[in-house]
């Protein structure tokens, strides 16, 4: 089992957590971990462009010359899509994106990604944030001057000081751990966990038997 020093807001050590195999020492599947990733991007884009087609265009009912007689080729509206102004031939319609993914893959490609995180040793675990109030500058010089910490993707359960003092901090992210997801793990440098969330990831993605 992978074991790791548990600090505290000052980086000081305060006691070790060991870690389950089964979670954040698996094998790193690189394929899992690009097709989830590609599928939760998927999921993101809105799919409403629209273009309008001939019967769509406004105008165009009237035939905009003779059938025969001119030495132009026939038309039977100015909305044709040959013509400028007229429909679309082909365009974009409203439509979903989002592909299918099973929950264990989903599973399996969060465990993916923790791992890596633990062997490129970019996970910290913390006992606890402490934050008083909501104050975003304090929050920042923690994570700053304490922590060392410039980009970072923190887990906690519900925290609501810590949610709200991290918001607006740039490269900084704070999550619940039911939000925890395989794009914000690949996007961070840092993963910093509380022990409690720690705990909540591994009974979440411990599998089944």
């Amino acid at each position: 089992m992978p074991t790791l020093d548990v600090i505290n807001q000052e980086k000081k050590k305060v006691g070790s957590i060991q870690l389950r195999d089964d979670v954040f020492a698996v094998d790193v599947n690189v394929a899992l971990v690009h097709q989830v990733l590609k599928a939760q991007m998927a999921g993101r884009r809105q799919g409403t462009a629209k273009t309008k087609t001939k019967s769509e265009v406004r105008g165009g009912g009237r035939k905009p010359f003779r059938q025969k007689g001119t030495g132009n080729a026939r038309q039977g509206s100015t909305r044709s899509p040959l013509n400028p102004g007229g429909g679309q031939s082909f365009g974009p319609v409203p439509r979903s994106y989002e592909q299918a993914t099973p929950k264990e893959m989903m599973r399996g490609a969060l465990r993916s990604a923790l791992s890596d995180r633990v062997k490129s040793q970019r996970v910290l675990v913390i006992d606890e944030f402490k934050l008083d109030a909501v104050k975003t500058k304090a929050f920042d010089e923690i994570l700053k001057k304490k922590l060392n910490l410039d980009q970072a993707l923190i887990v906690d359960d519900l925290n609501r000081n810590l949610e709200l003092s991290g918001r607006n901090i740039p490269k900084i992210k704070v999550l619940r751990t039911e939000g925890l997801n395989v794009y914000d793990i690949v996007r961070y440098d840092w993963l910093v966990l509380t022990k409690r969330a720690v705990q909540a990831v591994e009974t979440r993605l411990a599998p089944t038997e």
